[in-house]
């Protein structure tokens, strides 16, 4: 390798640190804040489609609203996942076949933290900027936060008012009740340019519709409402059948026999037909139908009848179904500036549906066809933004090695699969081969059920591959509990295949560990904690018990000697006494333990149930109680490491893994979801104290001119290179390129000062040369 320095190189010598690791070349000691990016680091391929977006993380429950994140003037997509309560926004970028959706996360940052049960987006100020509606912190009453943008044009949120009320004469304001189980239509209902609300009685399983008036004396804009009508458009919602409704002043039942309210509406306000009126979409829990009532009033007094029932075309009285609780989302989904209609399941847990509700590619697109005064739906049949995304369906928990023996990483990811003819969902593993290269690795699906799993029947499936028996081979150990009842166990399944041959696993051989907490949803890890060169094991647990005391984290050291099965003894029933801030322990922890800081020591990470994810850095020289911070996830946006916003709920289970997939020596993150998908990061900084590298000196010719650059560079190699801009951080600021002799760089958008321009060649060799920016 060879790099000049310039005579005016002090001012630009201090971050040449952090560069040289990406270079090839490791100072003894260069400190970085260790941490993580998003980013798609391989790709993912399903039958003869590659998924245009594989690492976004999957989708259970979405809801859909349009707003601008990025000030560019064109609506972008913002996703909440209700059963993860995660942010997922999407960008509305540019293709060279038109407009595509783009999985942007780094935009969650700029909404509220703590977000729950239901998100919609509307302008209630008039000011072509939507605000944001969502329930409170108990589910119940609305919330509502206005959207005041920062000085990037971007979308930024203040809190208005936690809860919504409307007047009522000789009792003054009465909160606007939702529901925690029910989504609010919020919507310009009678057509005076001023947002209403409609939602169900509430404490009732017979309910009406309540439409709350905005009686804002502005022309537009405003949050004052008052009660517009209890029976909104003459429909009670019966709890018999999932299109149950009576059309009659009269109740579905004698009031005595109605029972308690204990179930979950959704409703939305859309003008289906094109007549100028707003129509009702509503659904309902354990229903998989959306009804849809066509208004056959005004749009000042709604009217429904049973004759429009799912009367308007395309439904012609068909009604569309979705796998459970539909709820209905208008949203401009295909760049045309028209109302689209998506339909999707909206579902607060999967868990009191037995697990036996499949989300996967269950969005369900009606385009809008017609014109803006007049819209005409038409179902796509490819649904939307699922099939683009690696989703097994839910709990996804991702592992990784060398399966087929070909020095390529792959993947196993456990999940749940649906067997054929319904019932309860059944753990399996899906087996990715990795058929790319070692630096531009390629998943390709060769197996949904690997080994034939399912056919035992298991949940929470946890896979781990590592080398158990020190054999240079990977072996699978795995957690689950039986769908038959029970506990939870840990597995183990030695791989017998020779070196360098497929593995080769047999089921039947399979070896459960003794003395361990029969808890379901533990997650294990395998990391030689002790530094003595055997694996030992990591427990994450759910709590503690009386036969099974500790914290969240359990060390099991390896003895390295007598049987496998019996090898492994609790060394510490409460590892790092990880706690919360309020001293709960943290629920559904789940460790992986890789150098993820690159200082040749192990570094734990752990994730909890409510979203948190902390990194412990050289776990072995942590103090009793480990004192780690959560920081980590790099935000383009803001140039700093934050938190992660990746979801938070009562019943999320994330799990982490680890692995080089791309073969650049700094592991990756991988971060199984609740959703059932898997989310990718790529490491950023970090500490380097271990022996230097050896230094690459030989490699391709490189020459860049003109050197400095105003506008454009070219960089001539005496070979084919990729080529890799980065700034004296280590930040890549031109992202790498495929190989070849000659690149033609652009500087534009580059602030004035010093680059690196990175050159490796095919057999791994690098070379660094400076570039000037003037």
């Amino acid at each position: 390798m060879t790099i000049s320095f310039p005579p005016n190189s002090r001012r630009w010598l201090p971050g040449l640190a952090a560069v040289l690791l990406l270079a090839g070349m490791q100072p003894a000691a260069a400190q970085q804040s260790a941490g993580f990016e998003f980013r798609p680091v391989a790709k993912v391929v399903q039958g003869s489609d590659t998924l245009r977006q594989a690492w976004v993380g999957g989708l259970n429950s979405p809801q859909f609203s349009n707003l601008d994140l990025n000030a560019d003037q064109q609506p972008d997509l913002l996703v909440f996942d209700r059963i993860s309560n995660r942010v997922l926004p999407f960008l509305s970028v540019a293709t060279v076949t038109g407009r595509a959706w783009q999985f942007a996360p780094e935009y969650a940052s700029l909404f509220p933290a703590g977000l729950r049960s239901w998100v919609l987006l509307r302008d209630y100020d008039c000011d072509g900027r939507p605000d944001l509606f969502t329930a409170d912190e108990r589910g119940s009453n609305i919330r509502v936060f206005r959207n005041e943008p920062d000085a990037q044009g971007r979308p930024a949120f203040r809190l208005i008012t936690n809860t919504l009320t409307y007047a009522v004469q000789g009792f003054g304001n009465i909160n606007i009740a939702v529901g925690g189980d029910n989504m609010p239509a919020i919507e310009d209902v009678d057509g005076d340019g001023r947002l209403d609300i409609v939602t169900t009685e509430f404490g009732t399983n017979t309910p009406g519709l309540y439409m709350y008036r905005n009686t804002s004396t502005a022309a537009c804009g405003g949050l004052s409402f008052g009660l517009g009508s209890d029976y909104w458009g003459g429909v009670r919602i019966c709890g018999h059948g999932c299109g149950g409704f009576t059309f009659a002043p009269d109740q579905c039942r004698p009031a005595p026999l109605r029972p308690t309210h204990n179930t979950g509406y959704n409703l939305a306000v859309f003008d289906v037909d094109g007549d100028g009126r707003a129509d009702l979409l509503t659904g309902r829990t354990n229903c998989a139908e959306i009804t849809i009532l066509r208004n056959v009033g005004t749009a000042q007094q709604a009217q429904f009848s049973a004759a429009g029932l799912n009367a308007p075309a395309p439904f012609n009285g068909q009604a569309p179904r979705v796998p459970n609780l539909p709820a209905a989302y208008p949203a401009d989904v295909n760049f045309d500036g028209l109302p689209d209609l998506l339909l999707a399941p909206n579902l607060f847990d999967n868990r009191d549906n037995n697990d036996t509700v499949d989300t996967r590619n269950a969005v369900q697109l009606y385009r809008n066809t017609g014109a803006a005064t007049g819209p005409k739906l038409a179902r796509e049949p490819a649904g939307f933004l699922h099939p683009d995304m690696l989703d097994v369906g839910e709990q996804a928990a991702p592992t990784f090695a060398d399966l087929d023996g070909d020095g390529l990483i792959d993947m196993l990811v456990g999940g749940l699969n649906r067997p054929d003819g319904g019932g309860l969902f059944r753990a399996a593993l899906r087996y990715y081969r990795n058929v790319g290269t070692r630096q531009q690795p390629v998943f390709k699906l060769l197996d949904a059920d690997y080994l034939g799993l399912s056919r035992r029947k298991l949940a929470a499936l946890r896979p781990v591959l590592a080398d158990l028996n020190e054999d240079g081979q990977p072996d699978l150990l795995y957690s689950s509990f039986s769908l038959k009842g029970g506990g939870g166990t840990v597995s183990y399944v030695l791989n017998t295949a020779a070196a360098g041959q497929p593995a080769a696993f047999d089921l039947a051989a399979a070896v459960e560990l003794p003395n361990l907490p029969n808890q379901r949803y533990t997650m294990p890890a395998v990391a030689d904690v002790d530094g003595d060169g055997h694996p030992d094991l990591l427990l994450g647990v759910t709590g503690a018990s009386a036969a099974f005391p500790g914290g969240p984290l359990r060390y099991y050291r390896n003895s390295g000697t007598g049987e496998l099965s019996q090898r492994f003894q609790l060394e510490n029933n409460d590892y790092g006494q990880l706690r919360n801030s309020d001293g709960t322990l943290p629920g559904f922890l789940s460790p992986v333990v890789a150098d993820f800081d690159r200082d040749g020591r192990p570094d734990l990470l752990t994730a909890a149930t409510d979203g948190t994810i902390q990194f412990f850095a050289d776990l072995r020289t942590q103090p009793a109680a480990f004192a780690g911070r959560t920081n980590i996830v790099f935000n383009p946006l803001s140039q700093q490491l934050e938190a992660a916003r990746w979801g938070g709920s009562f019943d999320m289970r994330l799990v982490p893994a680890a692995a080089d997939v791309n073969d650049d020596g700094v592991p990756e993150l991988f971060l199984g979801q609740e959703t059932g998908g898997i989310s990718s990061f790529v490491g950023r900084g970090g500490l380097i104290t271990s022996s230097p590298a050896p230094i690459v000196r030989s490699g391709p010719e490189v020459r860049v001119f003109p050197n400095p650059a105003t506008a454009q560079a070219t960089v001539e190699a005496t070979e084919p290179v990729r080529l890799t801009v980065l700034d004296l951080l280590g930040r890549t600021v031109r992202p790498q390129t495929l190989p070849a002799r000659v690149h033609q760089v652009s500087v534009a958008g580059l602030a004035t000062g010093m680059y690196l321009i990175r050159c490796q060649n095919e057999a791994g060799s690098v070379r660094v040369q400076r570039l000037e920016v003037k």
